[in-house]
């Protein structure tokens, strides 16, 4: 700025000393008149880089500063450098502010940021999913217009902030639970920050669910082991009359150890984090062992038929598939009346390997096939009870299948039968010469 003033100071010298030197050669009035003129010409000069300043300086634009000679191209090189030190300064902000509304975006949980006056100044995707909101339609809005749940209206305008909120029945097309708090910050503004807790709080339930239902499937055994054994240590019995007591225990203490063996696979399948591999499963052993023990449990009680397609095989974990398998057609012979006919089947459909049980037993009201994969589920109890199941063959099929990306598919129909298909994908669907390879090489 020192520089600015000493060159327009040694301007106006130049010029008097010019107008003295003009006076003393020629006349001192036309001195005096190249004084004025020369003033005149600087006032005009300084008057019209004042206007061009002035608009620069309304309307600024980065790279649009004029250039001009002397004293005005110094002031405006240095405004030049000025706005190009503030445009780099501002472009670092845009860029940290973009790059913090990118993070927040990517969040999981919802964000929505509030006015001293609970008005909507932004909110992420989350939170528009999450509320049903539009970032743009309801900028500016309040925002117990848009969320009218009455435990949040009353959380919102209370001084509980942090605490957490359960709202329930959120969602326009399903039911969804969040969990919600309020924090204030700035000047008594606020930001509201929610999470989707739906799958958890279905987790807690099924939790629940389950552990009441270990607790009363094992409940009934023991209540009558506890019972039989009262009865035999307090009362004199025959021996026939023992043995028949004996006997019933006997089979209530298989039924728990049952319960706890279904429980125990299910538990491993549940918490193995492995997936279940690439070795291909010897599918001729695993049909001879289903038929095997389909056999013995049918006692040639049923007609029970295999139709084998050769040369097919699938990779996973043998042990899993072969529980998975043993369930459904344990399952058909339990619900298969007496001379019932049941049919096994492995084919090849789409690229892809398929499993099926078809039988004409009993069959399954279609109201009750959606829920049959669930831990306990059962359609009859006291007829699930008297077959020996323990309502977990279905859910540990689940799990095995989930495992081995596969899908199970149920037809059923009352007293005409049900069919149980278990579809692998292509890529799990391998040649059965691939066993011997694979076995060859171990």
């Amino acid at each position: 700025m020192n520089a600015i003033w000493i060159r327009s100071l040694i301007s106006l010298v130049m010029l008097a000393v010019l107008s003295v030197l003009i006076g003393t050669l020629y006349r001192r009035d036309v001195g005096l008149a190249t004084a004025v003129a020369g003033l005149l010409v600087h006032w005009l000069l300084t008057t019209y880089h004042t206007q061009r300043l002035w608009r620069v300086l309304d309307a600024p634009m980065y790279g649009d500063v004029p250039s001009a000679a002397g004293i005005w191209g110094e002031i405006y090189y240095r405004l030049y450098r000025l706005a190009k030190r503030w445009h780099a300064q501002v472009r670092d902000v845009e860029v940290q502010h973009e790059r913090f509304i990118d993070a927040i975006q990517v969040s999981p949980n919802g964000i929505i940021m509030l006015d001293d006056e609970h008005r909507i100044v932004w909110c992420n995707a989350n939170a528009e999913r999450q509320f049903g909101l539009d970032a743009k339609r309801d900028l500016g809005q309040h925002i117990t217009h848009l969320i009218r749940h009455p435990a949040f209206i009353r959380y919102l305008g209370s001084s509980r902030e942090g605490t957490d909120l359960r709202m329930s029945g959120m969602g326009r097309k399903f039911h969804k639970v969040l969990s919600v708090q309020v924090f204030p910050y700035g000047d008594s503004r606020k930001m509201v920050i929610s999470n989707d807790v739906t799958k958890l709080e279905r987790t807690d339930a099924m939790r629940r669910d389950f552990v009441a239902n270990v607790s009363h499937e094992l409940k009934t055994p023991l209540t009558v082991l506890a019972g039989f054994l009262e009865t035999v240590r307090e009362l004199p019995l025959a021996d026939e009359e023992r043995m028949r007591y004996l006997g019933l225990m006997d089979q209530q203490s298989k039924r728990m150890e049952h319960i706890v063996s279904d429980l125990l696979v299910l538990a491993h399948i549940e918490a193995d984090p492995k997936a279940p591999g690439d070795a291909p499963v010897d599918i001729a052993r695993l049909m001879r062992h289903l038929r095997d023990e389909a056999l013995g449990l049918s006692a040639e009680r049923h007609a029970i038929s295999f139709t084998i397609e050769a040369g097919l095989s699938v990779t996973g974990a043998e042990g899993e598939l072969a529980s998975a398998f043993g369930n459904l057609l344990t399952n058909a012979v339990r619900y298969t009346p007496v001379g019932g006919e049941i049919h096994v089947r492995w084919w090849t459909e789409e690229g892809g390997a398929v499993f099926s049980v078809s039988d004409d037993g009993i069959g399954i009201p279609v109201e009750h096939i959606p829920r049959l994969t669930e831990r306990f589920y059962r359609v009859d109890r006291s007829r699930s009870r008297d077959t020996g199941g323990t309502g977990l063959g279905l859910a540990i099929v689940k799990h095995v299948l989930q495992r081995h990306e596969a899908r199970l598919s149920i037809r059923s129909q009352v007293d005409r039968g049900s069919t149980f298909t278990i579809h692998f994908p292509p890529h799990r669907s391998v040649p059965a010469r691939a066993v011997d390879a694979h076995a060859s090489a171990a």
